[in-house]
């Protein structure tokens, strides 16, 4: 039996975090301007609110049907597995591999499905050091968010991806949000690699925070995921190969050739624009909603991908 594996932006002045009402206003004197959706935060964006994101740390999965998922991988936080899924996708370890496991509102999980003559991973690692979590210091950005969170002391946002830190113990990591690309293991905490790989497809299942190395998230082609029969198994493995999914390959968009590379872009997450953006998903004042809440959930904020705009 398979081993399982668990694995109007003018108002940018306005927008600012945790605000919900206004001053008392002076008699005969107009209401202040209510900040931008999200939609109109985005529309006014300028080239320097976004990020290019590097081909080197861009993966491209082709399914056998011609469906793409585009991932990108996070080395701030997982350098070693980083370069080792770009290892394992060079040598062409992920291609003619399938996927094993679609569990219904939690993952969609890879790897191969011969364990007992498991294919060679060439000149990567098999199993590498497990990297739940990396000091505070030395991480280029962190932007938090205003509101608590029962997982962690903090969370925000470091360079696009969702993330928690404890400066207590001086430790960060990334968070299990929908779309994260994590590291399947065994019991053992080093028993991981990346031949087998997952991305979350459901409620955010943060338990799983500093028990398992993330190394990514998906930008684009989460429905070619969520749309996959749900495994009848256990877990929501398939029972039979004729269930699986076949993956054409895997690849780093740098060993693509250029006309052939997807190019991508992500929203900063440390820009008063950002801070706009966040205030907007945490006050819903579109006239359909009743309440604007004034509060908002890590993985509920989500970063914006586009393509890179041409010209």
């Amino acid at each position: 039996m398979r081993a399982i594996h668990f694995l109007g932006i003018a108002m940018l002045s306005a927008a600012i975090i945790g605000c919900q009402t206004h001053p008392a206003l002076a008699p005969g004197s107009a209401a202040p301007q209510p900040p931008a959706s999200s939609s109109a935060v985005l529309a006014a964006s300028t080239a320097a609110d976004w990020r290019e994101v590097p081909p080197e740390q861009l993966l491209v999965m082709t399914l056998a049907g011609g469906g793409r998922v585009l991932m990108e991988l996070a080395p701030e936080f997982a350098p070693l597995h980083a370069d080792n899924i770009r290892q394992l996708a060079r040598s062409g370890y992920y291609d003619g591999l399938a996927i094993l496991r679609v569990q219904d509102n939690y993952v969609v999980q890879w790897g191969d499905p011969n364990e007992q003559q498991p294919r060679s991973v060439g000149a990567a690692q098999r199993t590498l050091p497990g990297e739940f979590s990396r000091p505070i210091a030395g991480l280029a950005e962190f932007t938090p968010l205003p509101d608590g969170d029962v997982y962690a002391a903090q969370v925000g946002h470091s360079g696009g991806f969702a993330a928690a830190r404890d400066p207590a113990r001086g430790q960060a990591w990334l968070a299990h949000c929908y779309g994260a690309l994590g590291v399947g293991r065994g019991m053992g905490a080093d028993s991981g690699g990346g031949p087998e790989l997952y991305v979350v497809i459901g409620h955010a299942p943060r338990h799983l925070d500093r028990n398992i190395t993330l190394a990514g998230r998906v930008l684009q082609g989460m429905d070619q995921l969520t749309a996959l029969p749900r495994g009848t198994g256990p877990l929501g493995f398939y029972e039979k190969p004729d269930q699986y999914v076949t993956i054409a390959s895997i690849r780093a968009a740098a060993d693509l050739p250029t006309s052939e590379r997807p190019a991508l872009q992500v929203l900063r997450t440390n820009t008063p624009l950002w801070a706009a953006y966040v205030d907007t998903r945490r006050n819903r004042r579109d006239p359909w909603f009743i309440e604007a809440t004034g509060h908002v959930d890590l993985c509920n904020v989500g970063v914006p991908v586009r393509q890179t705009p041409r010209g």
